[in-house]
């Protein structure tokens, strides 16, 4: 049996669990998200993600009282999902908290001290917890999932999120890394998504399908905009993003100029570089 409990602010609800008979799963409010900890009937515990690093250490302050309100009295294992700094920031502080848990993720760009590295296809294996590391770059080169066997659940990170959805990054980012990241999830059996971001996703198949039509629409929208006459990214995202506030127009710059290097790569979009600026325009 399977015991979910949302966790927010008020800790004081939860009470301590003294002989577990059952697997209990804790979502953390953490700085624009969640992390997720798992606790085996036998009380060995495995925490997906750390949160966001800052405001006195309030979200590894917030996993410690999750930790305490479930009666642990330590983590033993962490697994990141990529190294944006809402899920891997808090890592220092919980290892400060808890110096005895492994921590793991995917190799990156950037190596992080103290982490051993999770190869992809890996499982991961933790009293009666069989996590499955899938790697899915695309909204980062290191982004993995991690597939729960028993439950048949995944754990998205922000590859696919509870509600809206991804920003396909400059850095670090690619469109189509990104399409064939969800297209890899269409293999696996998935019950359930947990998302670093959103509530619990229940029809994983429509939203799978959801996330991909929905690139499939921005990369229409990109083509109109420049059948119309827009040549930069400001003026495609003015065009295609008219109903999102101005202030999260830069995040789909970023997006929308991932959609330009894919149609460039397939030849169908050419950049031009004149005088400092970069204009696209139409092939064929």
């Amino acid at each position: 049996m399977l015991r979910a409990v949302t966790v927010l602010a008020a800790f004081a609800a939860l009470l301590a669990a003294q002989n577990r008979p059952t697997l209990d799963i804790y979502w953390i409010d953490v700085e624009g998200g969640a992390a997720t900890l798992i606790i085996a009937p036998s009380g060995e515990s495995l925490l997906v993600d750390t949160g966001f690093p800052g405001n006195g250490d309030r979200d590894p302050q917030r996993i410690a009282a999750t930790a305490v309100a479930a009666g642990l009295t330590r983590i033993d294992n962490l697994v990141i999902t990529h190294f944006h700094g809402d899920h891997i920031g808090g890592l220092p502080a919980v290892r400060r908290l808890y110096p005895h848990a492994v921590a793991r993720k995917f190799p990156g760009e950037a190596p992080v001290s103290a982490i051993e590295p999770v190869a992809a296809g890996e499982l991961i294996r933790h009293d009666g917890i069989t996590l499955q590391a899938i790697h899915t770059p695309g909204h980062a080169t290191d982004h993995l999932c991690f597939y729960w066997l028993e439950e048949q659940a995944l754990f998205s990170g922000d590859l696919i999120l509870g509600e809206g959805t991804a920003v396909i990054p400059r850095v670090g980012g690619s469109l189509m890394d990104y399409l064939a990241s969800l297209k890899r999830l269409c293999s696996l059996d998935i019950r359930r998504i947990y998302p670093g971001h959103g509530p619990v996703i229940e029809d994983p198949p429509a939203k799978i399908t959801e996330y991909i039509e929905h690139r499939h629409m921005r990369e229409r929208q990109v083509l109109d905009a420049l059948h119309a006459g827009a040549r930069t990214i400001r003026e495609m995202v003015a065009r295609i993003y008219a109903d999102v506030p101005r202030g999260l127009h830069p995040l789909a710059e970023e997006t929308v100029w991932n959609h330009l290097v894919k149609l460039e790569g397939e030849r169908r979009v050419r950049r031009i570089q004149e005088a400092g600026r970069e204009t696209y325009e139409l092939l064929g």
